[in-house]
């Protein structure tokens, strides 16, 4: 073999070699993972074959197009791999590949989102979904009244629809009298902050009034859906979509799943593929698709229920050990992964208990509620347990990480008074740095100390804890 020359050498040496100031990032971040408490619902841990996988070799090869159908030659093993993965997400939803068929190619969820909508109607056709304030996702149509926010509200016409607000659960009476109204070309359910079931029934028997598409975007609840523990959307949904990195616990992408046999659209699934590419995305990230097949392969195991029953159950817990505090929650309560704390009561704002958290080592997001005047000053937070759950975390655990959570949030408190003015610049001010005659600083101090030494007692999927070390950039 010849001598590599100079210019090619970059490639055989390794990263913590060739730039270690990207390295020294990737050990800050596996460092901070490791010694805090991941509670962003949106957010999994995902295993270590998954990680290889996603970092494979695979990420060299461009395959504009299908199996057995692409732009490009020398694509036999992703083929195998496309199918495979295409394969095991049937499995993974217990669907029959007559009636069901769906695309992995998707890069995220919003693309999913898009590439759906794309597929079922026209530019300036009508939607409905849940609005952003009462939990729904910004690819559901979500506008302002200054400022049309998403592809969803720019290309299409949307009208959201909303929460009772006497139980704080789907109205579904008030979807099919706004539906009368508007006559939708496409019904979308699902959600990004909705701690309950859907009823899928109903709105299947609204959408089929109006001669209108179902689509159901299970983003968040993928993995419980998988495992039985959610209702089955695919009963009644003409489209579903997904992201893989939720409770799913893959690497970060989509995938759309359409009905092979629905009576409006024969020709769906050409739709939905031809949407997906060449209409909204460009070649398929193959290295992430074998990342959601190892996935999925995980998410069709036996073991795969009782990790989302336990992801339920912690999350029970929490809101339970939460309300049991005097804490008011939407719902008061949750069928899910997700726990939705209403901060009002409380005179605190999301963003400021938010910036607390990530002092301390709980990685949390401040979140509208129903009833918020505006979702861009958010007057509570999204918790999930679905992260926690993947470092082996149970029932008993959930009351620390609560107790931690109530004492950050009578420190917020004290801290909001400390800071004399209602700006977050203030409050994080005397929360970071000691001031004579106040305790606010100190008590972040004593959490945050408690937290890591908490979470440092769990492994970190992917990572050998044994052997990591605090890496240089890190104070403590």
């Amino acid at each position: 073999m010849a001598a590599t020359p100079d210019y090619n050498k970059v490639l055989y040496a390794p990263l913590a070699e060739i730039d270690p100031e990207v390295q020294n990032i990737i050990d800050k971040e596996t460092w901070r993972q490791f010694s805090g408490l991941e509670l962003i619902a949106s957010e999994n841990l995902t295993s270590r074959a998954t990680m290889e996988a996603n970092g494979s070799i695979l990420t060299n090869k461009y395959s504009e197009g299908l199996p057995n159908a692409r732009y490009y030659g020398g694509n036999e093993y992703v083929d195998e791999l496309e199918l495979l993965c295409q394969k095991r997400a049937l499995q993974a939803f217990h669907l029959d590949a007559a009636q069901w068929g769906v695309n992995v190619q998707p890069y995220s969820g919003s693309t999913a989102n898009f590439a759906a909508l794309t597929a079922l109607i026209q530019p300036q056709d009508r939607l409905m979904g849940l609005g952003l304030p009462d939990g729904g996702h910004l690819t559901h149509g979500y506008y302002t009244a200054k400022k049309k926010m998403t592809a969803s509200s720019i290309y299409f016409q949307s009208l959201p629809y909303g929460l009772d607000p006497a139980t704080q659960l789907i109205d579904y009476e008030g979807v099919a009298r706004l539906a009368k109204i508007y006559k939708p070309r496409l019904l979308i359910c699902g959600a990004s902050a909705y701690p309950r079931d859907w009823d899928y029934k109903a709105l299947r028997a609204i959408a089929d009034e109006h001669g209108a598409y179902l689509m159901a975007d299970i983003a968040h609840t993928s993995g419980l859906v998988a495992a039985g523990e959610l209702a089955d959307p695919f009963q009644y949904c003409d489209v579903v979509t997904t992201t893989t990195h939720k409770t799913l616990r893959g690497p970060r992408a989509g995938l759309i799943f359409f009905k092979r046999d629905a009576d409006k659209a024969k020709d769906l699934e050409k739709r939905i593929n031809d949407a997906v590419f060449p209409a909204c995305q460009g070649g398929p990230h193959n290295n992430t698709i074998a990342g959601i097949a190892t996935a999925l392969l995980q998410a069709c195991q036996p073991t795969w229920k009782a990790y989302a029953k336990q992801v339920i159950a912690n999350a029970a817990t929490l809101g339970k050990e939460l309300v049991e505090r005097g804490y008011k929650l939407q719902t008061s309560g949750t069928d899910n992964h997700l726990v939705l704390w209403d901060l009002r009561p409380l005179g605190l704002t999301g963003s400021k208990l938010e910036k607390l958290c990530d002092l301390v080592g709980i990685t949390i997001n401040k979140n509208a509620v129903s009833g918020d005047a505006s979702a861009q000053v958010p007057g509570g937070i999204r918790l999930g347990t679905a992260a926690l759950t993947s470092r082996d975390m149970r029932e008993e655990d959930m009351k620390v990480v609560a107790e931690f959570l109530h004492r950050a949030v009578q420190t917020a408190l004290v801290l909001q008074k400390e800071a004399g003015s209602k700006l977050l610049k203030d409050f994080v001010r005397v929360a970071s740095v000691p001031e004579e005659g106040k305790v606010g600083a100190a008590q972040v101090q004593d959490i945050k100390k408690e937290v890591q030494a908490f979470a440092r007692r769990w492994p970190l999927p992917g990572v050998d804890v044994s052997q990591l070390t605090r890496p240089a950039g890190i104070e403590e």
